[in-house]
């Protein structure tokens, strides 16, 4: 009997191949969402049947924006999928046309009252990719100006000031528990760490 080569199915790169996706159908649809259903063909001849949550792709920015070194600006909206209000980072959908500063620049007047004179990208990331391909581009704003433009929130949004280094303190509170904001502030958090590291070993 042949011995099986457990690298039969993988690429070159030492990863599985990527499954082959039979059929694609959509099972659902509404005003922003679409639920598809994917018949997939794994590599070893297993199939499997995944659905995930489409939508427009347009990319997503959320702004780790601070007026200061020590501090970063949160908003408190309405969050309907938890029927309440959370204490999150700023945050919204790229429109057609724009690069990911200039929407981060705009969402930042919209939903703050201030622009940046600095962005700069920080990192990229999902949620839940095992049911949606959604990307969120996490920037850091910084030297702000007073801004404000008209936004399509229904309700004017509360917006508070925090100490970047009370990270811990924010995480004990009800409030505050999305991954994303979670992520994005101990990216910057580092980052800023490592500049002032840097810039005191400069020094010496």
């Amino acid at each position: 009997m042949p011995r099986h080569d457990p690298t039969a199915n993988h690429s070159s790169s030492g990863y599985p191949q990527k499954p082959r996706i039979l059929t694609r159908t959509t099972v659902a649809q509404s005003r922003l969402f679409q639920v598809e259903s994917l018949d997939l063909r794994f590599s070893n001849g297993e199939e499997r049947q995944f659905e995930r949550l489409t939508g427009a792709d347009r990319g997503a920015v959320m702004m780790v924006a601070m007026p200061d070194p020590e501090h970063v600006l949160l908003i408190r909206e309405y969050a309907a999928g938890f029927e309440d209000y959370v204490l999150t980072l700023p945050k919204g959908l790229v429109d057609p046309g724009e690069d990911i500063i200039t929407a981060a620049n705009r969402e930042l007047m919209e939903e703050c009252g201030v622009g940046a004179h600095r962005i700069e990208p920080l990192a990229e990331l999902s949620l839940a990719p095992n049911y949606m391909r959604h990307r969120m581009q996490v920037l850091l704003a910084t030297d702000l100006y007073p801004k404000r433009l008209p936004g399509d929130e229904p309700e004017p949004l509360i917006v508070e000031t925090h100490a970047i280094e009370e990270l811990p303190a924010l995480l004990l509170r009800e409030d505050f528990h999305e991954a994303r904001a979670i992520a994005a502030l101990y990216i910057a958090r580092d980052k800023l760490r490592d500049e002032q590291r840097y810039r005191e070993t400069d020094l010496l």
